[in-house]
């Protein structure tokens, strides 16, 4: 596994992004395509939307565990999906 460091030696930052956005779009396990990478400052931000803290949750333990040297900050909201309160009746 090849290490990748914000500040020195490995790729520049708009590769790591693109991996990033790669791994996430990619892996079976969480097929997240809405999820945006950018750049602020010294650390990556994470935006978007999912369905469930947990899945949350697992997005960014999969970034931090394949990028464990780049800083992540997350402001990926949960979606409130919740069952309709009434039953939709079709004419």
């Amino acid at each position: 596994m090849t290490e990748h460091r914000a500040g020195g030696t490995g790729p520049p930052d708009e590769y790591i992004e693109a991996e990033i956005h790669r791994l996430l779009a990619e892996d079976p396990d969480v097929a997240e395509q809405g999820i945006t990478v950018v750049r602020r400052e010294r650390a990556l931000v994470l935006y978007g939307e999912v369905e469930s803290p947990h899945r949350r949750e697992e997005i960014l333990r999969r970034v931090a565990e394949r990028f464990p040297d780049v800083p992540v900050t997350s402001d990926i909201g949960v979606i409130r999906t919740q069952a309709p309160t009434e039953i939709e009746q079709l004419p």
